[in-house]
């Protein structure tokens, strides 16, 4: 008889040694650990889509209408919002949705490739604008007006970053593993 060990149903999502999210030192400096989470973050959400293409825009948590690729239109212009308009002032309108299509990140999220590849550049374009405004930002207080919020710092807004990719992965896991049966951190 042969005894079988209790194990974790989801281990880490990437094979071993190719994960380095989770390398960020836990005595940093604040600024080093509020960007590294913040890219660990951004990290999970590339891998939990990783290796998929029209499946992306299934809605595989009925009767949601989330799906991967309304999460990565979603959070193109979450980055957008924060970084462009608020903290840097920008004339940046949202790329995915509008008074008249609140919800458009997710109800545009269509399995055609071109679409995809918009959400993608979209996002890793956004994302790219946002780690150089903190890179270039002299420090976490940097601040900016928000309609909803007020004043915002660089130091809230990171946060929150952290906080909306952290809820939406959490939505990732389940849509994966729906789609294809895939599951981890």
């Amino acid at each position: 008889m042969t005894s079988q060990r209790p194990h974790r149903r989801a281990g880490i999502f990437a094979a071993a040694g190719e994960d380095r999210r989770f390398s960020t030192s836990a005595t940093a400096d604040e600024r080093s650990m509020l960007v590294d989470i913040l890219g660990a973050q951004r990290a999970t959400l590339e891998m939990k889509c990783a290796g998929l293409a029209g499946e992306l825009a299934l809605r595989s948590v009925e009767p949601s209408t989330l799906s991967l690729l309304g999460l990565v239109r979603h959070l193109a212009d979450v980055e957008r919002r924060w970084f462009r308009r608020v903290l840097a002032g920008q004339d940046a309108p949202a790329l995915f949705t509008s008074a008249a299509h609140p919800d458009g990140d997710f109800d545009g999220a269509v399995a055609d490739p071109a679409v995809i590849a918009e959400a993608w550049a979209a996002w890793r374009a956004e994302v790219a604008f946002s780690e150089a405004f903190v890179a270039e930002a002299p420090d976490l207080a940097v601040a900016g007006e928000d309609s909803w919020r007020g004043p915002v710092s660089l130091r809230w807004v990171l946060i929150h970053m952290i906080e909306e990719y952290a809820r939406h992965n959490g939505h990732a896991d389940l849509l994966r593993e729906r789609v294809d049966g895939a599951v981890g951190v």
